[in-house]
């Protein structure tokens, strides 16, 4: 595996009332499958604006991150090496608005319903049952571990 097969991800956890908002991926290594929101970071891009960047493309909604639960490393369907950073939000403004060229549904769904649903229902579900387990667990870590990108 070379260097141009790593991928580096950003995804978020957007909860209201004890839910977490999935979304039904329409892409075709992940067709009809559930995930967070998420997606590859952009070049030279900030790891943070990345993670509001793809919130707020995949849902229409605008957040703030107020932590994170880690850094997750796994192979892709498309033998990617992924590298994914996953933050909590709390939603700051907009509303749900999905692109219908990317996203098939969403749904607000808690911690059990995540964990409830079928391996082939989620992409990556290794890593999701992963993320919802630190989420239970109150695993939670600052944002401040995350310096701001350095410009040259």
């Amino acid at each position: 595996m070379n260097h141009n097969e790593m991928v580096l991800v950003v995804s978020v956890t957007v909860m209201k009332d004890n839910k977490l908002l999935l979304i039904k991926e329409n892409k075709s290594t992940a067709y009809n499958q559930w995930n967070f929101p998420s997606g590859r970071m952009e070049k030279y891009e900030d790891i943070l604006e990345a993670a509001k960047r793809e919130a707020k493309e995949e849902t229409g909604l605008e957040v703030e991150l107020l932590s994170t639960t880690g850094v997750y490393n796994f192979v892709s369907e498309t033998n990617h090496q992924v590298i994914l950073f996953h933050f909590m939000g709390e939603i700051k403004g907009g509303k749900v608005r999905l692109p219908e060229e990317e996203i098939l549904d969403c749904k607000w769904m808690s911690l059990k319903d995540i964990m409830n649903l079928r391996n082939e229902d989620i992409r990556h579900p290794m890593v999701i049952r992963q993320i919802v387990s630190a989420l239970q667990n109150g695993q939670f870590y600052p944002t401040a571990l995350f310096k701001k990108k350095l410009n040259e």
